[in-house]
């Protein structure tokens, strides 16, 4: 294909409000790159935004084939954003099989970005189309931009000295080039990052392609003349001023538990071992040692977790990272600290299940694991994140309370809020709540299983302090001595203890904001990853004059006492979750509710703003 002439033309260009774009191919294409990149540009323009990224479980499905396609949708605006968005504007297809993963989340009318290169015969046929769908008239209701970007880049870098299957590799930074284009981005973010990628690792040849490739892609926007104009999204007004990163919820959690170690004053440990999609906290925290982090990868998740039980008993802020089946495993080493009540931190990574169910998809269905999941009378703090942002104060929060009521906390998080991104305004480390660590010192009052009056905790000891060598374990302890004691009165007023430990945290967290009326006909309660899709439909609702509220919950074990009110003061509450019902269960156990509406859609992605907006307005007649 012919380059197209240099024309000097004024294009029109668009303002909107937001665009929603996803990026489809092979799991070759580099589309997860190609849809960060265009993120942290639109970031740094100020835009307000929300990625889902959207990955085969294989390891390589076989390549052109709809199992090995990969996504990532990003919605960019100049208003808030809560969640990436129910409907693409536009579909970017580096293949045949992307167009047909992905075309149904096409809008009517929305624009098809189409690497004619790749519609090949065979790349039809591996994809499961008879006809090419792009001249048999089925994609008569969209907007399609046919670009061979496979020619076009292998154009670009005719000169290079990169062979064909590399410069095939480049593509994806051209198709990034036609879209800054199309959307008025900014060059330069990617130009260094690019540059910086390969600096003095031998490799400046590749960074010179992607360069070109970028430029190349960009310079055929503006002179191939096949579109209609450009489009610009500004940036979004009245943001809390400060310093603001792009982040996605793994790393969030990643530097929150960073955070909550230098707010306590001790080093953080973390024990892991790998497991998709909790694995890049390890990796974040790995590049953190100067941080006085320490990190584990060990042989099994069973020794991860016993290992960050030792590193508590040592007088670390011990945490450990999983997904759902991972949290099963961990069970025994969770109660050995429950009774052993030594503060640290489990955060799952909460997948598709159940067994090894859907790795890389979200869901919300291990809230009941995470609550009653342990053997004997082990209860155990549970909060979820709401944001991927959020994750960092929740990892915060989830730090703050196991320090001081030496107990486990689990945190939850999930798929979608692990790999999405959005902007995180830093905070100062004085802005974050105080937690404070005083390890017993004195062997004349030393006793480990003495408790603290207010919250019940015992002394923190580390091991070797002279005079406060002391016994632990999995055995029941002797109250105060805490020898092992098999007395059943002993058991019972133990068990008591760790009970009322938990129950007094109720009055140690803050009560769950409402986002509306106080009272009304209905009140859409959430948790976790859903609080973006149910922000949007209640802003919608409101709009229409409906009498419609929100309160979601980051603390789900134990609960504010706010919430048993607030249910009885909404004719209907309505309960979105990505699972069947599990919070829907809970409520209905712990406030004896009835008027609980569970609306469970599992499909292994985040809720669409659709789905509640239907079920609301069913409720509201």
């Amino acid at each position: 294909m012919a380059t197209p002439e240099a024309k000097n033309t004024e294009t029109a260009t668009t303002e909107l409000d937001q665009v929603i774009i996803r990026f489809a191919g092979d799991s070759g294409d580099g589309m997860q790159l190609t849809g960060t990149q265009f993120t942290n540009t639109s970031a740094m323009a100020g835009n307000d935004l929300s990625t889902l990224p959207d990955y085969p479980a294989e390891i390589r499905a076989p390549a052109g084939t709809v199992a090995g396609v990969s996504g990532f949708q990003v919605a960019f605006s100049s208003k808030e954003v809560y969640t990436p968005g129910d409907e693409l504007d536009v579909l970017v297809c580096m293949n045949p099989a992307a167009l047909k993963r992905y075309l149904h989340d096409v809008k009517s009318g929305g624009t098809l970005l189409v690497n004619s290169g790749a519609f090949t015969d065979r790349g039809l046929k591996i994809a499961g189309y008879e006809e090419n769908p792009v001249n048999d008239g089925s994609l008569s209701g969209y907007r399609v931009i046919e670009i061979d970007i496979t020619a076009l880049t292998a154009q670009a870098l005719s000169e290079t000295e990169l062979t064909p299957k590399q410069i095939d590799r480049c593509k994806n930074f051209y198709t990034l080039g036609v879209l800054y284009w199309m959307y008025s981005r900014d060059l330069q973010p990617t130009l260094d990052w690019i540059a910086d990628k390969f600096k003095g690792k031998g490799k400046e040849k590749f960074a010179e392609a992607n360069a070109l490739a970028l430029k190349a892609g960009h310079a055929y926007g503006e002179t191939a003349e096949i579109f209609q104009g450009r489009y610009e999204v500004g940036s979004r007004k009245n943001i809390e001023p400060g310093t603001y990163t792009a982040l996605n919820g793994n790393r969030a959690v990643a530097l929150g538990m960073v955070a909550a170690s230098e707010r306590a004053g001790i080093p953080l440990f973390l024990g892991s071992y790998p497991i998709t999609p909790a694995s890049e906290i390890l990796h974040e925290l790995s590049y953190l040692k100067h941080h006085d982090v320490v990190t584990f990868q060990a042989e099994d998740e069973i020794a991860a977790a016993c290992s960050m039980v030792g590193a508590s008993f040592a007088g670390h802020l011990a945490l450990t990272t999983t997904s759902g089946p991972g949290l099963a495993l961990k069970t025994e080493a969770i109660g050995l600290g429950v009774i052993a009540e030594l503060p640290m931190v489990i955060v799952n990574v909460q997948r598709g299940g159940p067994s090894t169910g859907l790795p890389t998809k979200t869901e919300q269905a291990d809230l009941m694991q995470s609550i009653y999941g342990r053997n004997g009378e082990a209860p155990v703090p549970v909060l979820a994140a709401r944001s991927p942002a959020e994750c960092f104060h929740a990892a915060v929060e989830a730090a703050r309370i196991a320090v001081k009521y030496m107990t486990p906390v689990i945190l939850l998080t999930d798929g979608y809020l692990a790999n999405g991104s959005e902007p995180f305004r830093v905070p100062t480390l004085e802005e974050l709540p105080e937690i404070n660590v005083k390890f017993a010192d004195d062997p004349a009052t030393f006793q480990p299983y003495s408790r603290d009056e207010k919250t019940l905790a015992r002394p923190w000891a580390i091991p070797g302090t002279p005079g406060l060598e002391h016994r632990i374990g999995g055995l029941e302890k002797q109250d105060v001595t805490g020898g092992v004691s098999y007395d059943p009165d002993n058991h019972h007023k133990m068990i008591g203890y760790r009970a009322e430990k938990i129950r007094r945290i109720a009055k140690d967290i803050e009560a769950p904001e409402i986002n509306g009326d106080d009272s009304g006909k209905l009140l859409i309660l959430g948790w976790g990853s859903t609080f973006g899709v149910i922000a949007t439909t209640v802003e919608r609702l409101r709009k229409e004059g409906k009498s419609v509220s929100q309160m979601h919950l980051r603390h789900l074990f134990p609960m504010h006492a706010k919430v048993g009110e607030t249910l009885k003061k909404f004719d209907k509450v309505l309960v979105p979750e990505i699972n069947f019902g599990q919070l829907d269960k809970l409520l209905r156990l712990e406030f004896l509710a009835d008027n609980l509406v569970s609306l469970g859609i599992a499909r292994g992605l985040p809720l669409k703003t659709a789905d509640i907006m239907a079920k609301a307005n069913e409720l509201l007649g």
